[in-house]
């Protein structure tokens, strides 16, 4: 069977007007104007088979976005194969356009005057969702989500964590096949991003509903997502298994510490001290002696607290893709 996204040395490539800071730069701009070309997806090839969960992951300006236009049709490759659910993409025929769905976190499609109920009706009438089929899913959706109680209230009185849940209860009423999303969780309280963590996962499982998923939150892609894609400057670093990724890469733990008093710390071998006060320690400290030097500070320091955190994901891809280049470098050398 064809997978349900594939794309083959996918390119896209954008020209970019430069000038000179100040006025008379730009008087000159306006009879001879420069530009640069810049490469935002290079040579990208994916293949996602129907009901996967993916991650796709980089830091910003990666070209994570871009490739989400490409495949949903807001932009065209400048160049290589590109096929969703056996559609070019970016022909925007309607039986294309009722299969998808895509949520951007810094972006809305409720409309903030109405409530969001009647958003789900206009949508209902725009993709001609079956009366059976709508009353199912917004029941389905509001119990996943507990959502009833602000399903009826004006869309601007909504909290952040709301208003998200309520787009993607708007994205999914049609049935989409793929869901593209684009930092859902960003800015929401830890209580709203496991909730929609929960709800996309039991989308995701009882619709069989592909889901691409982008994140700068580790927890997103290591709870959600068995493959991730890892993107740096374009290219397709990593694709593979999130556990196999996250073990190879994450090589340290960020440890806070909290003194019942002003201490003198002395940070042990190896670590890194990232802020230091009399009250406060936070470093980074090697995964694997991780244990041994949380034993011997909690033996030798008063503590009031203590928390450990994963390495931010921003870190993680960057070396990975710190490590493509060398090795990318070493080929070029060999051959």
């Amino acid at each position: 069977m064809q997978p349900i996204i594939h794309t083959q040395n996918l390119t896209k490539t954008f020209k970019r007007f430069t000038k000179e800071p100040g006025l008379a730069a730009s008087v000159k701009s306006l009879f001879n104007r420069k530009y640069e070309t810049k490469t935002a997806v290079d040579n990208f090839s994916l293949s996602i088979e129907g009901g996967e969960f993916v991650g796709l992951i980089g830091p910003n300006g990666a070209g994570k976005t871009t490739l989400i236009k490409m495949l949903t049709g807001i932009i065209a490759p400048t160049s290589g194969e590109i096929s969703v659910m056996c559609f070019y993409p970016n022909k925007l025929e309607n039986a294309f356009k009722k299969q998808y769905a895509v949520v951007m976190g810094q972006k809305s499609q409720l409309i903030y005057d109405l409530t969001a109920s009647d958003t789900f009706l206009l949508f209902k009438e725009m993709y001609e969702i079956p009366n059976d089929v709508y009353k199912r899913n917004l029941e389905m959706f509001a119990g996943l989500f507990d959502s009833r109680d602000y399903m009826n209230v004006q869309v601007r009185t909504l909290s952040l964590g709301e208003r998200m849940k309520m787009e993607l209860v708007t994205a999914l009423l049609h049935d989409p096949k793929i869901l593209f999303l684009d930092e859902p969780t960003i800015g929401l309280d830890a209580p709203s991003q496991r909730s929609i963590r929960a709800f996309l996962k039991e989308v995701n499982r009882k619709n069989g509903t592909t889901i691409l998923l982008t994140s700068h939150y580790m927890e997103d892609v290591r709870s959600l997502c068995p493959r991730s894609v890892v993107v740096g400057n374009g290219r397709k670093v990593y694709d593979g298994n999130t556990d196999e990724l996250f073990a190879s890469y994450q090589t340290q733990k960020k440890v806070t510490l909290q003194f019942e008093n002003d201490t003198a710390f002395m940070p042990p071998d190896d670590c890194v001290v990232l802020e230091q006060s009399p009250l406060k320690a936070v470093m980074t400290v090697p995964k694997e002696k991780s244990r041994t030097v949380l034993e011997n500070v909690m033996r030798n320091y008063q503590l009031s607290d203590i928390s450990i955190e994963e390495e931010d994901i921003g870190v993680v891809v960057e070396r990975i893709y710190g490590k493509s280049r060398e090795a990318k470098a070493i080929n070029e050398k060999v051959s």
